[in-house]
């Protein structure tokens, strides 16, 4: 019998730039499990969530979710919509 297999996206955005690797684990895995086997585990993320929702890093992962490495905000929204009007 073989061991089942389901593959997840893990994403890591910039500005103006994105990464994203494509990566197997067995069923079961969790959310540190697929950012430790992209290779994005750098540090630089405050969090992490899949398909836009907030998760912990022991969330266990399905087929075809999508892992969203987030990266802490360089500004407070609300400034940044200020700043945006004024202009």
């Amino acid at each position: 019998m073989r061991a089942e297999v389901i593959r997840v996206e893990v994403i890591r955005a910039w500005p103006r730039r994105h990464a994203s690797v494509r990566v197997e684990l067995p069923a079961g895995a969790t959310v540190a499990d697929a950012v430790s086997a992209s290779g994005m585990d750098d540090g630089e993320h405050v969090a992490v969530a899949v398909f836009g929702e907030k998760v912990e890093a022991a969330h266990v992962l399905r087929e075809g979710d999508r892992v969203e490495l987030l990266r802490p905000l360089t500004m407070d929204p609300k400034e940044a919509r200020r700043r945006r009007a004024v202009k």
